[in-house]
């Protein structure tokens, strides 16, 4: 598996060096994560986060002061290499469901997952159509039923009308 992406530093935070991060997982996962990886910066301690809304206010041993958080901006963290979270039941890491075959409730084929795009309210299943075309599936309980990396396929149930879209 590749790096974990785990958020990507949007802002310093006042003068002591912390950062604001705009985190790709639940908030809550970062109680667990004691060193993190900073794209171009190398290995960091996480010292201390707090949420900030949508947002995290974090502290890293690598951003002393406002000057070193300012070269961070903008910068993706990563959990170390070797290292995994937890991510509990229903919850996956986008390079295991990339790829997979999505099959309707009945069996038919519906497409590819293809790219998972992360937004605010849910993340979104690109998902390429045998006829080559895409369409977003929401990643919700409603819509994606059962998940099976092992077998390389996602049981899905398709909204009349949204793979026409």
């Amino acid at each position: 598996m590749d790096r974990i992406a785990l958020g990507r530093i949007t802002a310093p935070v006042g003068i002591k060096g912390e950062l604001r991060v705009y985190p790709y997982l639940d908030q809550a996962r970062f109680s667990d994560i004691r060193k993190v990886v900073v794209e171009g910066a190398g290995e960091c301690d996480l010292q201390s986060f707090r949420v900030n809304g949508k947002m995290l206010v974090v502290k890293l041993s690598c951003s002393f002061d406002r000057n070193t958080a300012e070269t961070l901006r903008n910068l993706e963290i990563f959990l170390p290499e070797g290292q995994e979270l937890d991510l509990g039941d229903d919850t996956y890491y986008v390079e295991d469901l990339v790829g997979l075959k999505l099959v309707a409730e009945d069996g038919t084929p519906v497409g590819t997952l293809k790219e998972v795009h992360s937004r605010p309210a849910q993340d979104l299943y690109e998902v390429e159509k045998p006829d080559g075309g895409t369409f977003l599936l929401p990643a919700v309980k409603q819509f994606v039923l059962d998940v099976d990396k092992a077998g390389g396929t996602m049981k899905v149930r398709i909204p009349e009308g949204l793979a026409d879209l």
